[in-house]
């Protein structure tokens, strides 16, 4: 009988789409995955999305959307996204699922019976990105810990778990089970900063908001965000708190949970808690991996450095997508990602070595032999260490993806194809193949080549899937199964294939940057263009807020229509004693002529950006009727330019 393995990713807030940084956790779920299948468990894996809770209510209403529509389709765009990366999940849970909300509410009550869950009223101070609250001293200078956004004072009558209850035995399961946290230097975090000061009893409904799952038995309230989020690791496997479970639950739970070390917390404190109130096994293992960050930061809309993982798959291909954040990514510490990485990467590794190896030896095996070539048996003085490099590869491979380090199990693949490279260099086939007493040694060189390249893309298949069945159906074969990786002479003869592709071509990488840079600059352009914007009701916001946003009149100097766009105009404005460029998208309400000398309302703090090429670097206010007509706004009387408003 198969050995049984359940494992998931966080599932994904449906706050917008996800980024490359969200996107890395589901393809090195997904690698996990296919490895324990390709080793013979019978694996289930789970993903999903959370979309319940205060933020999400707040952007549908900015959307002008109900909750229920705004997160349908974000859901749909990251589903879309696992599919078009290679994410091999069995189930795609959501929260609003009707059989997971249903769970969710006995649970709330089972726990609310037993006493774990008590109702009382909580103060203190509110992240709204977070949906949290904290205490004063947990801020970091005034600010949320986790985010460091705002936070505001927030009172209202809330249901409360009882985390202290359970900590002690929280803290003796760690010390029996000293891998259940990995990295350790986050099961230390968790010691030292949460558990030995003293849990705090959990906050598990809010009043204030409406989308989120009642609470059955009081109406005023929804089940705070981490009970219902949490939870959908065994609803969605078929648990039940009645005690009737599905056969999946029976079958597969525990699981192994692959969450971000900044939620690395509620997985390994809340979760096991609540799992201990329901007298539930916990986890094998939580395995809080660390982010992949864009120009040294954690990605962030807001800081404009994010970057998707369609796009990249767009420039790229999905493999090499895959291939490169599994590769960037250290076991326990950040990663780099940017346009010129990504490039840089996939010529080094998958163009030099992976591509370039395959496509020499199929090259050289159509020219020399006609495409067919068998182990003839003779040796020379580098084969044994080629042979002894191939077999011992993937024991080497299984040890890393034991552990979760991906980057160092692929580095062991590509120690075998660097090897192999190595190995042409050193028996030069190209001369062989001038002595017709070495026809046989040269058929020799080139089967043992074929031999290893096959057992790399077998090892390699969990990674890159698409390419490694491309890799091993170039040499007649399908990627081998795990079991004949330590072996080396299995095949009796390889047929490559006649006309074969090239796996990954050399990428210029000047020239890709340029694209980027262009797709970028349309973007914005028409994010600039779009001046009106979304007239529905915006969240309320306090003055510290709008003290942020500095104004001030600019008189126009000159204006000009930008080229290749029809709704942007060039303005250069003074402020005071600051001249400035200005890209606007107001071509179609104006012409160059009507605007100089005028003066109007300029956002002068606005990140600059670039757009067709000419770097904006404020934003000209303007009203918009529903027609859509265009108006700048402009002083009642004449003031100096450069005056601020407030």
């Amino acid at each position: 009988m198969k050995e049984k393995f359940y494992i998931t990713t966080a599932i994904a807030y449906t706050s917008s789409k996800p980024h490359i940084g969200n996107t890395y956790e589901a393809i090195l779920t997904d690698s996990i995955a296919r490895f324990k299948r390709a080793e013979g468990y019978d694996v289930y894996f789970q993903t999903g999305t959370d979309e319940h809770g205060q933020k999400i209510e707040e952007k549908a209403a900015l959307a002008g959307k109900s909750p229920q529509v705004f997160v349908d389709e974000v859901a749909a765009q990251i589903k879309g996204i696992w599919d078009l990366v290679g994410v091999s999940y069995d189930n795609f849970i959501r929260t609003t699922d009707p059989q997971h909300e249903r769970q969710v509410q006995k649970i709330f009550k089972k726990l609310y019976e037993q006493g774990d869950i008590y109702k009382g009223a909580y103060e203190g101070w509110y992240c709204t990105p977070c949906e949290s609250f904290w205490t004063e001293s947990q801020l970091v200078d005034g600010k949320c810990p986790d985010c460091g956004r705002e936070v505001k004072k927030a009172k209202e009558e809330a249901y409360f778990f009882r985390m202290s209850k359970y900590a002690d035995k929280l803290l003796e399961y760690y010390e029996k089970h000293p891998d259940f946290i990995s990295p350790v230097s986050r099961k230390n975090e968790m010691i030292n900063n949460f558990l030995k000061p003293g849990l705090q009893d959990l906050c598990v409904s809010r009043s204030s908001f409406k989308w989120g799952i009642p609470v059955d038995f009081d109406d005023k309230h929804v089940v705070y965000v981490w009970l219902d989020a949490l939870t959908n690791y065994i609803t969605g496997i078929g648990y039940d708190a009645d005690g009737n479970h599905g056969e999946k639950f029976l079958k597969y739970w525990p699981a192994v949970h692959i969450v971000g070390k900044d939620i690395i917390r509620f997985h390994t404190i809340y979760w096991p808690i609540f799992l201990m109130a329901l007298g539930l096994p916990l986890p094998k293992k939580v395995y809080g991996h660390p982010w992949l960050l864009q120009d040294g930061g954690k990605m962030s809309k807001s800081k404009g450095n994010v970057i998707y993982a369609d796009d990249l798959v767009k420039f790229f291909g999905r493999d090499a997508v895959r291939y490169f954040v599994l590769s960037a990514m250290p076991f326990d510490n950040d990663g780099l990602i940017s346009w010129k990485l990504v490039a840089e990467k996939i010529n080094a590794d998958l163009a030099n070595v992976f591509g370039n190896l395959v496509s020499r030896t199929v090259a050289m095996t159509n020219k020399y032999f006609g495409g067919t070539v068998e182990n003839k048996g003779v040796s020379g003085d580098t084969d044994e260490d080629l042979k002894n490099c191939s077999c011992g590869m993937f024991s080497k491979v299984s040890a890393k993806m034991d552990e979760y380090r991906i980057a160092d199990a692929l580095d062991e693949i590509f120690v075998l194809f660097r090897r192999a490279n190595k190995y042409i260099d050193e028996t030069t086939p190209w001369i062989l193949a001038k002595d017709p007493d070495k026809k046989d040694r040269l058929e020799t060189v080139l089967y043992n080549l074929n031999e290893c390249i096959l057992t790399g893309v077998s090892a390699l298949y969990p990674f890159m899937p698409e390419t490694c069945e491309k890799a091993a159906a170039m040499l007649g074969e399908k990627p081998r199964a795990f079991d004949k990786l330590g072996k080396f002479g299995v095949a009796d003869k390889y047929t490559v294939s006649a006309n074969p592709e090239i796996l990954f071509a050399r990428l210029d990488t000047d020239k890709i940057l340029e694209q980027v840079d262009k797709m970028n600059e349309e973007r914005s352009e028409v994010k600039q263009s779009e001046v009106g914007g979304d007239c529905s009701a915006k969240p309320e916001i306090t003055i510290d807020d709008f003290s942020k946003i500095q104004l001030k009149i600019a008189k126009v100097l000159a204006c000009e229509k930008v080229e290749k766009s029809k709704k942007l105009l060039k303005l250069t404005v003074q402020a005071g004693e600051e001249t400035r460029t200005v890209v606007s998208g107001i071509a179609l309400a104006y012409s160059p002529e009507e605007l100089i000398g005028k003066k109007l309302v300029m956002i002068t703090n606005l990140k600059p950006v670039k757009l067709c090429g000419i770097m904006s670097e404020g934003m000209i206010i303007c009203a918009e009727e529903k027609s859509g007509k265009l108006s700048f706004l402009t002083p009642e009387r004449d003031v100096e330019d450069g005056s601020e408003i407030f």
